[in-house]
């Protein structure tokens, strides 16, 4: 199942119950994806899988910058204004409809790049990396977040909660959180299997994206990732 047609249903819920789902984890690794960010009042950063756009209103909340933010999902673009509009950033956060793999923009149009669970969606991450490079100015920051799988005694936990908590509270929940609560545990798992992190970074450094790191938030439940545009 495609992004776009699994999240569809979810854009009014979708943040109040990703904090919940995450043990209120989700929110803490945005903040921390946006403070990897170098980006100013004068930069414009372009927020990749924007969904609701809480990325793209912590990036004007924590740096003042403008934001573009691009989603396949136009039922999540549409909550993601309403938000934008109650957050009172209207005049800062431009949304729009596009593909990650074929970005309607310049090269080197940003000054900046985030993207949100995104990777596992594509068929070549590798080729999405290049193409989200493309688009941000030399010496720019690219940042990414997406789930992690935890290890040592902390794996065991993490197999119970997607195998059987998740689809379970999204059973619970209703309105599409139960077919996204199935399929997210096989999701990460089949996504570390073929891209184990040292493959993952060095597809980031492959894309022309130089002092990559990459940090484990929550024992492992989350991956942020960056680097700086040679």
């Amino acid at each position: 199942m495609d992004a776009a047609t699994l999240f569809a249903p979810l854009g009014p819920t979708y943040e109040r119950w990703g904090a919940v789902l995450s043990f209120g984890q989700d929110p803490r690794w945005r903040r921390f994806l946006v403070s990897r960010i170098d980006a100013g009042p004068t930069d414009t950063v372009l927020d990749v899988a924007t969904g609701t756009a809480a990325v793209a209103r912590e990036l004007v909340r924590q740096k003042d910058c403008f934001v573009v933010g691009i989603d396949q999902s136009a039922q999540m673009l549409e909550e993601g204004r309403r938000r934008v509009a109650l957050a009172a950033a209207a005049s800062k956060v431009r949304l729009q409809q596009g593909d990650a793999r074929s970005l309607p923009f310049e090269d080197g149009q940003f000054d900046a790049l985030t993207f949100t669970y995104l990777l596992r969606y594509v068929e070549d991450p590798a080729a999405t990396l290049h193409e989200l490079a493309r688009v941000v100015k030399p010496g720019g920051t690219i940042a990414g977040l997406e789930f992690g799988v935890p290890r040592g005694i902390w794996r065991p936990l993490w197999e119970a909660w997607v195998r059987v908590g998740l689809p379970g509270a999204g059973r619970l929940i209703g309105s599409g959180w139960y077919e996204v609560g199935a399929f997210l545990g096989p999701s990460i798992r089949g996504h570390y299997e073929e891209w184990p992190l040292p493959r993952l970074l060095g597809a980031w450094r492959d894309a022309g994206i130089g002092d990559v790191q990459a940090k484990r938030l929550s024992v492992g439940g989350g991956v942020v990732t960056w680097g700086r545009r040679k």
